[in-house]
């Protein structure tokens, strides 16, 4: 490649900026000249660019038009995880809410059966459920260091559910009505007639040895009689719902298979109990004979 030489790239150099100058001076005195003549070729320029240019521009609108379709997806996608997250929170908080809803409506419930007669009472809640096809128990989480005593009633606001008969120090046992151990003395409100509320293991404990049991008529309401000294008289228990030949069948006014929270009272009557029979000593091995305020007279 042939360079210029030095005196004529300076030459060059010199001369290049004044020439530049001259041309835009003269092409602004030309448009000022013939204004028509810049304008039309302009328009020709655009006209003949026009056809690239939008040619050019619609492979950049496709790729905009894909762009805001992807974060438009990718948007959605996000606010769809935030919504399911919200949904799963606001869920538990209605699970909790229904549970607060449905403890609040049953220690309401309590708060109307406040106990007349009553030494002391305690509100406890049910923690396990033995209902089955051989025994009718529930456990509440209180026992004797809040005062539980074997024998003593547990209601709701609704009705007697039935005694306590294991006590524990921080839990006891309850012997629902319906189990078949359960022997309660009730009367019939109607005819003011006793008889024996049975538990069979059913859902209807049965009437049995009823004054008149011809006159007992579906729908009669029957309370504890107080007879016995286990219960004191007036608790409400159930109504007759069904007549046959195995005696009157008694609806309980407590959904037993739904209980929640209960309330343990003391009527004074658990002292009157028989108390179950000490365990036996088991034999031991041969030795020195224990005194006798150990073991009692022989």
């Amino acid at each position: 490649m042939i360079r210029p030489s030095a005196p004529l790239r300076a030459t060059i150099q010199r001369t290049t900026p004044p020439l530049l100058i001259l041309l835009a001076a003269a092409i602004i005195l030309l448009g000022k000249a013939d204004q028509s003549m810049f304008d039309s070729l302009r328009a020709s320029l655009t006209d003949n660019a026009a056809p690239a240019l939008n040619a050019l521009s619609r492979p950049l609108d496709a790729a905009a038009t894909a762009v805001d379709r992807v974060r438009g997806v990718v948007t959605m996608y996000q606010d769809n995880l935030r919504l399911e997250r919200e949904n799963e929170r606001l869920l538990q908080w209605q699970q909790v809410a229904l549970k607060l809803s449905a403890d609040n409506r049953e220690l309401r419930g309590l708060l109307k059966a406040a106990p007349e007669n009553a030494m002391s009472y305690v509100t406890t809640r049910v923690i396990a459920n033995s209902g089955g096809g051989y025994v009718r128990t529930v456990m509440v989480n209180a026992g004797s260091d809040q005062g539980l005593a074997r024998g003593q009633a547990a209601i709701t606001g609704d009705g007697l559910i039935g005694r306590l008969t294991e006590i524990g120090s921080r839990s006891a046992r309850v012997l629902l009505i319906t189990d078949l151990n359960s022997r309660i003395p009730v009367v019939i409100q109607r005819t003011n007639a006793n008889a024996i509320l049975a538990g069979d293991n059913s859902e209807r404990p049965r009437l049995l040895y009823a004054n008149d049991p011809d006159a007992i008529k579906i729908g009669d309401r029957i309370l504890t009689s107080g007879e016995g000294g286990v219960f004191p008289p007036g608790l409400p228990v159930g109504t007759v719902a069904a007549l046959g030949s195995g005696g009157a069948r008694v609806e309980p006014f407590v959904e037993l298979s739904q209980l929640g929270y209960v309330l343990v009272v003391d009527y004074g009557l658990s002292g009157g109990l028989p108390q179950p029979a000490p365990v036996a000593a088991r034999p031991g091995r041969r030795g020195k004979p224990a005194a006798p305020d150990e073991a009692g007279v022989r």
